[in-house]
């Protein structure tokens, strides 16, 4: 007898429009519409009031100024409910002293989670793994990245990709292995023969004619 193996989890798919969502918050109920015109960090973790996520949700909140400064919100996400959120905020104040000020979804009913994949069956049918999906001010999911239940997520990675993602849309380039501001940028590749022959005069340091970078 063949046993039937459990469905795959639906997946959000990059530079598609990201689900829509209405759910309630610890800071009131929000909607994906709510953080139209901005950038939005939304992450999920497995449960409130364990260690790793604990260390997770520090992380988010210290560097919550640096992603304000590049006009992005941060809500965070898990099956709990909406007075666990509260509880578990005020236990990393008390323990911490440090405050979350960006709002937790408490998605008992996963819908949310469901939508966007946060349920893995391998890992778990009841909590969410460790997902982060980075949308853009229109709506559109640009990155998402999973992580197990034991492995924290490393915040400046976040903060490199979405300063990455900014300035690729800002400036029509793409950005190389661990891009940092100030560091050169890869111009976009010649699309014909004629293209890729001019290229080698055109002012930037080319290696070869798919391969040039300049700086901004």
């Amino acid at each position: 007898m063949i046993e039937e193996s459990a469905p795959a989890p639906s997946l959000p798919r990059i530079n598609e429009r990201a689900p829509e969502f209405t759910a309630l918050t610890t800071h009131g109920e929000k909607s994906l519409s709510d953080y139209r015109g901005k950038w939005l960090i939304l992450f999920s973790h497995p449960a409130d009031f364990t260690p790793v996520c604990t260390t997770e949700f520090i992380g988010f909140a210290k560097r919550k100024p640096e992603f304000d400064q590049l006009n992005c919100e941060l809500l965070g996400l898990s099956i709990d409910s909406h007075y666990a959120h509260i509880a578990w905020k005020r236990s990393i104040k008390a323990g911490f002293d440090v405050d979350i000020e960006f709002p937790i979804i408490a998605d008992l009913d996963m819908k949310v989670a469901m939508a966007y994949g946060m349920i893995q069956p391998g890992a778990s049918d009841t909590q969410a793994v460790r997902a982060t999906f980075i949308i853009d001010p229109d709506g559109m999911l640009r990155a998402m990245v999973y992580y197990p239940m034991t492995a924290g997520r490393q915040i400046d990675e976040f903060l490199r990709l979405l300063t990455a993602l900014q300035t690729a849309d800002r400036e029509k380039v793409a950005l190389p292995e661990n891009w940092r501001p100030g560091e050169p940028v890869i111009v976009p590749t010649p699309q014909t023969s004629e293209a890729a022959e001019a290229r080698m005069g055109e002012g930037y340091e080319t290696v070869d004619w798919y391969f040039s970078t300049k700086r901004l």
